[in-house]
C-alpha cells in the first residue's frame, strides 16, 4: 500500500467527465425505478479508476456553477452561444448543442454518492469548473496537481515551477487512452516555449481560435503560425503590441491579420485564460478518506441506484490507496 499523505491533488473535472460517462454507457442501464443511472455508473468508475491509478491523498470535483460566465459573454458574445440556441440550429458554423434530459437529474444522484463518500466538490459563485481547477492548481503549494479532463484548454495550467509541478490527465479519447501532459509534453505537441508552456498554449488557442466554444480566433492564423508568433512575442498582449509598431519585426500579411482582429484579441485574451484567483467555496475537507463519510447511505443509494458494483469499486479503491 502506497503513502496516502504523499499522493497527488487529483482535481477533476465534474461535467467534462459525466458527459463522457453519459454518451459511453447506454441509458437502457436503469435504476429499479426506471430512471437512466447510465452516467452515475460510468462517473463513479471513472473516480474509482483514477483513484486507483494515481492513489491521490486529497481529491475534489470541481463544478460549473456558471457554465457561460457573463464577463465571458460581455466580451466575446459569441462565447458558447450555440449551447443556448435551440437544438439543431447552426451558430457560426457549429450545431447548437443540448444536454440530455436524461443526464441533468442524474448530476443530483452523483452529488449525492460523492456526499455519501466523503469526496469533496467546489464551486466559484459565476464562474466556470475550469476557473476552480485554475485557481486550485495555482493556488497548490504542498502537493503535486493532476488536473483530469476531457478540455484542452486546460493545458494552459501545466507547470513545472514554481513547484509543486501541475499536470493535466487528458480523457478526451476515454479513460483507457488518457494521456498525462506536463510543459515538456505541451511544449513538444505545439511548438510553444517548455518554459512557459502553460500560459503560452492559452495564448495560442486565443489566436487559432475554438469553434466549440464559439471563440473565431484571427482569420488565416492556425495552430502552427499561432504557436510561433506566441513563441516569438511571448504573449498575445506583446503581439498586439507589436502589431501597432510598424518599425516591428512582422510580415505584412500578418500584420494585417492582427490589425484586423485587434478588438477581438483585447476581448479574448481574458476570456481563453482561466481565472487562478476565484472564490471557491467547498462542500467540505478535500482529504480523501480511507472508507466512506457515510457507509449506510451510500450502501442504501447504491442500491437505489442500481450501482452496486460501481460503488463497491469505488470504496475498494479509497481504502486500498
Amino acid at each position: 500500500m502506497s503513502n496516502p499523505a504523499a499522493g497527488p491533488l487529483l482535481l477533476l473535472d465534474g461535467a467534462s467527465l459525466w458527459f463522457r460517462a453519459f454518451y459511453a454507457i447506454p441509458e437502457k442501464i436503469t435504476a429499479p425505478d426506471g430512471r437512466p443511472v447510465n452516467a452515475l455508473r460510468g462517473f463513479t468508475d471513472m473516480v474509482a479508476a483514477l483513484v486507483k491509478q494515481h492513489a491521490p491523498s486529497r481529491l475534489v470535483v470541481c463544478l460549473d456553477l456558471d457554465w457561460r460566465p457573463r464577463y465571458r459573454v460581455d466580451l466575446v458574445p459569441s462565447y458558447k452561444a450555440h449551447r443556448v440556441a435551440e437544438s439543431g440550429e447552426v451558430v457560426d458554423g457549429v450545431e447548437a448543442e443540448e444536454v440530455p434530459d436524461t443526464l441533468t437529474p442524474q448530476v443530483d444522484m452523483i452529488m449525492e454518492v460523492l456526499e455519501a463518500a466523503g469526496i469533496a466538490t467546489a464551486g466559484a459563485e459565476g464562474l466556470e469548473a475550469d476557473d476552480v481547477l485554475g485557481t486550485l492548481a495555482t493556488r497548490e503549494g504542498t502537493h503535486e496537481v493532476i488536473v483530469v479532463s476531457g478540455d484542452r484548454d486546460l493545458l494552459q495550467l501545466v507547470r513545472d515551477t514554481p513547484t509543486p509541478p501541475v499536470r493535466v490527465f487528458y480523457v478526451g479519447r476515454g479513460l483507457s487512452k488518457a494521456e498525462l501532459w506536463g510543459p515538456a509534453e505541451v511544449s513538444a505537441k505545439y511548438g510553444v516555449p517548455e518554459q512557459n508552456a502553460g500560459p503560452a498554449y492559452a495564448d495560442m488557442a486565443t489566436l487559432r481560435g475554438d469553434a466549440s466554444d464559439g471563440l473565431p480566433g484571427v482569420a488565416g492564423i492556425g495552430d502552427k503560425s499561432a504557436a510561433q508568433l506566441i513563441s516569438k512575442f511571448g504573449s498575445v498582449e506583446a503581439l498586439r503590441a507589436a502589431a501597432a509598431d510598424p518599425h516591428s519585426d512582422l510580415a505584412k500579411g500578418v500584420r494585417a491579420k492582427l490589425v484586423a482582429a485587434d478588438d477581438y484579441l483585447k476581448a479574448a485574451a481574458p476570456v481563453v485564460r482561466v481565472v487562478r484567483d476565484a472564490d471557491v467555496a467547498f462542500s467540505g475537507p478535500d482529504l480523501l478518506p480511507a472508507a466512506p463519510a457515510d457507509p449506510d447511505r451510500l450502501a442504501r443509494l447504491a442500491v437505489a441506484y442500481n450501482a452496486e458494483n460501481p460503488v463497491k469499486r469505488l470504496v475498494t479503491a479509497m481504502a486500498k490507496r
